[in-house]
């Protein structure tokens, strides 16, 4: 069978599973005591097996998202209607409105402003030729694809506090050095994504912990232990397997020199053709999508990239702190006033802090500073510097456009059709101590990756997962800390696989990749990782094996797992 006629049985087959869906939709019964997941069951899950579907067939991750939003707004306006004209034209009413709350949410604003404001600030640095800079002198120590990739992973762990930042922050400054090395897009952009949520998720300051901290505290009344949250928090890190193994993972194909699946054949052409995209491709840009270019007279400055790039991260941390001791009150308040500096202090600072605000407000101080050191140079005027800035801004509309979809899907999904509670609903049956962290990893990668969302995830399944934990077996909080360590990686995963998540939206948009090529590359990287995150982590684990043999044991098959069915990509 060729792949045209493939594609069209794959088209045929998804519209008569939505026309299932429609029309269960429109016989479908929902009251108080009936929800709307329980009277749809598994057709709740139309609207993402219609957006991911369509994503890998398409290629078109706008068209796709925007028909998975559309999809579910149409079976949430049939059902209970007879009248289907009014039921067609509710759904595109009920469309904008989702869009219109999720674009109003303040914390999907503060990421929207945050996103186009980074826009901004790399079209100053490229203006005043800081990327170009910064890839001469890196080009000086990356002088091999070994160690051009061995810094990009090192740069995404030193930006460890937010996965947004890394995103934005390290594909766009390594893009040029990968590009010389000729280093595929799809393998920079599977180190900068595989980098940033998994190291913000373990970080133990973080943007991520006090969301984390937040789900973890609400279940400690039900616990017969009197630690803290955060010391559960810091208990969980041996166990969250997948987030160790997929950054151990990177560390091997780099010093290997092997890939293996969709990746090796992007490596193998970029190294043998120079062809660092593929054929076709249409890549999610920043830089790329302006004409930006430093004067040809004028002598690039590294520091016109360092500058801005440090004030950014430095006004990032100072403003995590600061907005989240606002928010403090009471005994914590008293705490951090004693002893400003302390790292409980620093954390629970960090842990109160709104970050999409503090990233928006960071990149604006960066722009500012950027606009500045530029009229300073005389490398433009400030009428020039401004327009350079918007244009920046501009260059982001197209990631707008897909976050806002993205969002509204996960809207549609968890909130007007329940069907994370459908998938959750899985867990209530009776399970065997043991396999249960498996389950709850597993169950967590399905919901993030419908949902493309691993906060969402995490919101799911963490209620969840510790009362039944704690139910399972009689309180033994080394299960129920492996079961938390099991939704926090499970929703990385998930993350990691899915073509409507936000954060794999970014990493493709931060290294210029097209962002299907992206998550083809990276979907069976992920796969093996969170298998072997199973039959290493946390199947031993709900045994009661200890971390410090699990964890050298996964690291271990990792390794071999490249070892073996990996092959060498030459230079």
């Amino acid at each position: 069978m060729n792949k045209k006629l493939l594609n069209r049985v794959m088209y045929t087959l998804l519209l008569i599973v939505t026309i299932i869906g429609f029309i269960v939709s429109y016989n479908a019964t929902v009251t108080d005591e009936i929800k709307i997941w329980e009277a749809l069951g598994f057709w709740t899950l139309i609207p993402p097996i219609v957006a991911i579907s369509l994503a890998f067939l398409s290629k078109n991750v706008i068209i796709s998202l925007f028909l998975g939003v559309l999809s579910g707004t149409t079976m949430v306006s049939l059902v209970g209607k007879t009248n289907l004209l009014k039921a067609s034209t509710d759904s595109f009413t009920l469309l904008i409105d989702t869009m219109v709350s999720s674009m109003a949410d303040k914390w999907n604003a503060g990421i929207l402003l945050q996103v186009m404001a980074i826009g901004g600030l790399i079209a100053l640095i490229t203006k005043m030729g800081g990327t170009y800079a910064v890839a001469e002198k890196l080009a000086l120590k990356a002088k091999t694809a070994r160690s051009t990739q061995f810094i990009t992973w090192f740069l995404g762990l030193f930006v460890f506090f937010d996965d947004y930042a890394n995103s934005l922050i390290v594909g766009p400054v390594m893009r040029p050095v990968t590009d010389k090395q000729k280093i595929s897009r799809e393998k920079l952009a599977f180190i900068v994504d595989a980098t940033a949520a998994p190291i913000a998720g373990i970080a133990i300051v973080s943007t991520w912990i006090g969301y984390e901290l937040s789900l973890i505290s609400k279940e400690l009344p039900a616990l017969n232990t009197t630690k803290s949250a955060y010391t559960i928090f810091l208990e969980t890190i041996p166990y969250r397997f997948y987030n160790i193994f997929i950054l151990a993972f990177i560390i091997f194909t780099i010093v290997m020199l092997k890939e293996f699946g969709p990746m090796y054949k992007a490596e193998k052409r970029a190294r043998t053709t120079g062809k660092v995209l593929a054929d076709g491709a249409t890549p999610l840009a920043i830089d790329e999508n302006m004409d930006i270019k430093p004067g040809k007279d004028m002598k690039t400055n590294v520091w016109n990239a360092i500058i801005p790039i440090l004030v950014l991260i430095i006004a990032s941390l100072v403003g995590f702190y600061f907005n989240g001791y606002s928010t403090l009150e009471g005994d914590l308040l008293a705490m951090v006033n004693n002893n400003p500096l302390s790292f409980e202090a620093i954390k629970e600072c960090f842990s109160a802090s709104d970050a999409s605000v503090v990233l928006f407000m960071a990149a604006m101080i960066a722009g500012i500073v950027a606009i500045v050191m530029g009229i300073a140079q005389k490398i433009f005027t400030p009428e020039e510097g401004v327009d350079t800035w918007i244009q920046g801004w501009k260059s982001m509309i197209i990631t707008v456009v897909i976050l806002l979809f993205a969002w509204s899907i996960a809207d549609v999904i968890k909130v007007q059709l329940d069907a994370d509670e459908y998938l959750a609903f899985w867990l209530q049956g009776a399970i065997p101590a043991y396999i249960l962290p498996t389950l709850i990893f597993i169950l967590g990668s399905v919901i993030s990756f419908a949902t493309g969302t691993s906060y969402g995830t995490m919101g799911i399944l963490m209620p969840l997962a510790i009362p039944l934990s704690n139910a399972i077996s009689s309180g033994d909080m080394n299960l129920i800390t492996v079961s938390i360590g099991a939704v926090l990686t499970g929703a990385i995963l998930g993350d990691h696989c899915s073509p409507i998540s936000d954060t794999t939206i970014l990493s493709s948009m931060g290294t210029s990749c097209d962002h299907i090529d992206h998550v083809k590359t990276q979907l069976m990287y992920a796969i093996v990782v969170g298998i072997i995150s199973i039959l290493f982590g946390f199947l031993p684990a709900g045994f009661g094996v200890s971390a410090l043999i699990t964890l050298p044991a996964g690291i271990i098959a990792t390794g071999l797992t490249l070892y073996i069915f990996g092959k060498r990509v030459e230079a």
